[in-house]
């Protein structure tokens, strides 16, 4: 695989093995891809075809069993927790299906969180500003029991871009949403985008492929089968 300045992600046969006693899964087969630094992907397929664990690998939340991770063209197959935690802290963002809020927390406590480990002099500023940014700016004092679905979506995916990510990455996010909430979620995934931010979204609706990416990746049993 050749690498320029602008190459943000490369998978060089990159597979994932899962050891369930003595049954073995291969969530990842081989899958070798790269995308460009401001790039709109949808990563589609059905459940069970390896989405979220390549979602995973890619946010630096699991390593691959085999093969090489290039991320800004530094590899980060082999780094140890500590290290994964501050890439990942620093260039990625992750927005979950579950939305993954903290009950007892407000919209402006939950999209904090990722900020506490670091310089904290701005960090209520860049919280409000996260929270206006994606329609929420009447809502930070509000914990999830008082915002509905999409609200909670855009508190995580404001938790998600607080610490001005170059990746933003979205595991299903719409699959709890009706179809009128999935196409302002994915609205705003494409407002992040236009503004340079990379954005990679794993999704199972055919119907929302229009909208949610420029360029799609199937896969299906763990395999890369189809990358226009």
């Amino acid at each position: 695989m050749n690498y320029d300045r602008d190459l943000i992600i490369a998978l060089e046969h990159v597979s994932k093995i899962y050891e369930m006693g003595n049954v073995i899964v291969p969530a990842l087969t081989d899958a070798s891809l790269s995308i460009q630094s401001g790039e709109m992907v949808s990563i589609v397929g059905p459940s069970g075809s390896g989405k979220s664990t390549l979602m995973n690998v890619l946010g630096c939340l699991d390593v691959p069993t085999s093969g090489k991770y290039l991320l800004s063209n530094e590899d980060v197959s082999q780094m140890n927790d500590n290290r994964l935690a501050k890439i990942r802290n620093a260039q990625i963002g992750f927005i979950f299906q579950t939305y993954n809020l903290l009950p007892r927390l407000t919209a402006l406590g939950n999209v904090e969180l990722p900020l506490l480990y670091g310089d904290s002099r701005d960090s209520k500023i860049r919280c409000v500003q996260a929270l206006e940014r994606v329609g929420l700016g009447e809502r930070v004092n509000h914990r999830p029991s008082e915002l509905s679905g999409g609200e909670q979506q855009r508190v995580g995916i404001a938790r998600a871009v607080v610490n001005r990510p170059a990746i933003l990455l979205a595991d299903e996010p719409t699959g709890n949403l009706d179809s009128s909430l999935s196409r302002e979620i994915l609205g705003l995934f494409e407002q992040f985008n236009q503004v340079g931010v990379t954005v990679l979204v794993a999704t199972h609706d055919n119907e929302l492929l229009g909208s949610a990416g420029r360029r799609v990746i199937e896969l299906r049993n763990g395999e890369v089968i189809r990358d226009t």
